[in-house]
Parts: C-alpha cells; structure tokens; sequence
C-alpha cells in the first residue's frame, strides 16, 4: 500500500533531473503520473522507470509554454486515469544574463516558461476540480483533499545576480500559489510551493564556459556553473554539499501526502539549510 495509493498525478518538466525524480517518487508511492517533457525520448525513458518498478503512467509531449498545451495535460489525466489530484508544476530552465545585456526574448522565455505555463495549466484544471467537487457533494461524499506543488527558487524568495528574469519569474511563482491557495480551499485543494537552493542538476553540472548547452526547441541555451563558484556556494550550505534531485523530489512529495492535509499557501526552502 502506498501513501498516493489511487491517485493521479501530472508533472511538467518531468523526463529528466528533479522533474522525473518527483515523477518516480509519486509513482512509487501508488499514484498514477502523467509525465511530460519537450522530447519524446526523455519522457519514454521516465515512463519506462515507472512501469518497471511497478507504477502506472503515460506521456504527454510538448512544451509547456504551447497554445493548448496545458487543458491537452490535465485532459490527459482525465481521460487516461479518470481524475485529477495532483499538480506539480515543475518545468523551466535558466537563461542568464546581466540586465544591460537580457535581451526582450530571454525575458519573455523565462516568464513564460516559470510563470505563464503554471498559470494555464492551473486555469486549465479548474474545471475539472470544481465538476469533482460538485459531484462528490451532490452525491454526499466527503471531499478529497487536492494538492498542488508548484516549484520555485531561493532566486525566487531573495534574487540571484544575473538571473533577473528567473528570480522575477520565480518569485511570481510564490503570488500565484498564495492567490490560489485562497482561491481554491473551497475545493479543498492546497497550494503549496518548494523553493530549492543549490540542487546538482545537468543546469549545474557542465562548467560553465566549456560548452555545457541545452537544446529548448532548437534553441542553445548555455548551462553550467564555474567549478570554483560551485564550491564555494557548497560551503555556504550548512549541509555541506549541494542537493541531489531525489532529495529536491523529497521535499515536494512532503506537500503531496495526507500529513500536509492542512498546510496550505506555504513556501517551502530545500536547501540544505541555506536560506537568504
């Protein structure tokens, strides 16, 4: 038996790092998980992961910042598992850049990819919670407590030179979970957010300046960390180290059980201890 034993889950950004980490340790745990990633690759290799351990899941492919995109997610959810329970809007990735120096597109990528997509897909869902809910009154059932985790940044709660658009994307990530956390406790959903500090990552782990890119819809984007910065931000984590993504997934999965029934509007930082 396990503790999201009949629930369904959806997790954007969830083929590779924190996201298929967060994805492996809900379906482990019993709940049924719709991954998502930009490839079809990555996202058949998490779901792979989750049916050879014994879960259940399915795929949906694209990006996240797409037209249409996020009602495709959640209907997903419906029509392959029958329901909706848990949100963990996780996608995103960095574009750094001085603010002299950011142009208009990195901005707007960023916003949209950390702000705009958690808003649709939450708007998304709203209809099919608020038709749940109705059913399960209008057939005297008590209702389910709903989750929704949405992922965002120690940049988030106190900026990060360099990262203008992704501390500001972040911290917008924090608005919109203490927005509907008032909103949506009607329905009994909670609305809860993980800010994460120093988590090792493929966005972490290429030095930077040694050619460490990621492909975002044919687009390069320059990832990594200089060494020396990396251990230096190490030593000022009281743990010692940098996070791993199943310790990143760890602190999300505290949000999903039945013990947080009643934490709701709250920000979480997972980071070793760092916190600004």
């Amino acid at each position: 038996m396990g503790t999201l034993d009949g629930k369904v889950a959806i997790v954007s950004g969830s083929g590779r790092g924190i996201g298929r980490e967060i994805a492996l340790k809900l379906a482990g745990e019993g709940a049924r998980v719709v991954v998502n990633d930009l490839d079809d690759d990555p996202a058949k290799e998490t779901l792979a992961a989750i049916e050879a351990a014994g879960g259940q899941a399915v795929s949906c492919v694209g990006s996240v910042t797409g037209d249409g995109f996020a009602e495709r997610f959640v209907q997903t959810a419906v029509d392959e598992f029958g329901g909706l329970d848990i949100i963990v809007n996780n996608a995103g990735y960095t574009w750094d850049s001085v603010i002299q120096k950011m142009t208009d597109e990195q901005w707007d990528a960023i916003l949209d990819v950390h702000l705009k997509a958690p808003f649709r897909i939450l708007r998304a869902a709203q209809p099919v919670i608020s038709a749940a809910v109705k059913r399960a009154k209008d057939a005297g059932e008590p209702v389910p407590c709903r989750k929704v985790v949405n992922i965002s940044s120690m940049a988030g709660t106190g900026g990060n030179a360099g990262q203008a658009n992704y501390s500001s994307g972040k911290a917008g990530v924090l608005g919109l979970t203490k927005a509907l956390s008032k909103e949506w406790g009607r329905y009994n959903v909670t609305v809860n957010a993980v800010a994460f500090g120093l988590i090792k990552t493929r966005l972490t782990e290429a030095p930077a300046g040694t050619g460490g890119t990621i492909d975002v819809q044919g687009k390069e984007i320059k990832v990594g960390v200089n060494p020396n910065l990396l251990a230096a931000m190490e030593q000022m984590v009281p743990l010692g180290r940098g996070g791993t993504p199943a310790e990143a997934a760890g602190a999300v999965y505290l949000f999903c059980i039945p013990e947080s029934d009643y934490v709701s509007g709250q920000t979480l930082v997972c980071g070793g201890g760092f916190n600004i």
